[in-house]
């Protein structure tokens, strides 16, 4: 079956754009023009990834995304956006999405990240599909692998696709050291997925969900000139 992704975006012409880069790439695409079509579709239909504009007609592409992730939903997104400001982009990555392009874009490199978050990501569903019941525990955090749900003692941990595979990067790695090439090849699987960002903003959302006080972090440590190091 091949890779469907939904491209959301009120300008029809850049979705006229972005439907021919998909088939170039051998994916099938649907088409979304405002934010509400947008959630009707994905609470629908499935999609390998997901293409999003900031600004729609009805609402911040950003609500979209926040709705999307609080609803569970982990499914890729690449915001694509007129917007070329930092603070755009830190912000749309600490929300859930996994990577920021600007307009205008480059359509090989658009078409190379697409296709290697869809592999990135159905790599991780198929790694922990079919397996029999196992809970990984360190510490005080605990992840079974035939549901794919983190837990901090009896609490469980909402986690963001990206989110998730860093912390079981850290929960199978503990106390080991780690540096922003071998979280980019773990996690993203390549570099060209995220700009240098990435790595920060990551740490930054998971700390917030696994540590007491997300600015005194005792679990995801920082060590300086290296890297992040876990801590159970």
């Amino acid at each position: 079956m091949a890779d469907k992704v939904l491209i959301v975006d009120d300008d029809v012409n850049i979705c006229r754009l972005l439907e021919k880069v998909m088939r170039s790439n051998e994916i099938t695409s649907e088409t979304a023009n405002s934010g509400k079509e947008a959630l009707m579709k994905i609470s629908t239909g499935h999609f390998d990834l997901i293409l999003m504009d900031v600004t729609l007609g009805d609402m911040e592409g950003f609500d979209v995304i926040k709705k999307i992730r609080a609803d569970h939903i982990s499914t890729p997104i690449i915001i694509i956006s007129g917007r070329n400001e930092d603070y755009d982009s830190v912000y749309g990555l600490s929300i859930g999405a996994d990577d920021y392009i600007t307009k205008p874009f480059r359509p090989m490199i658009l078409g190379a990240k697409v296709k290697a978050l869809i592999r990135r990501n159905r790599q991780a569903l198929s790694e922990n599909s079919g397996l029999s019941s196992t809970i990984l525990t360190v510490g005080q955090f605990s992840y079974d692998t035939s549901t794919m749900r983190f837990y901090k003692g009896t609490e469980e941990l909402f986690l963001s696709s990206k989110e998730a595979a860093l912390l079981l990067l850290f929960l199978k790695n503990p106390q080991q050291v780690f540096n922003k090439d071998v979280i980019y090849d773990h996690v993203w699987g390549n570099s060209i997925a995220v700009d240098d960002n990435a790595i920060m903003v990551y740490i930054n959302r998971l700390r917030s969900k696994i540590e007491e006080d997300s600015k005194k972090p005792t679990h995801i440590l920082t060590v300086r000139g290296l890297g992040y190091r876990f801590v159970p």
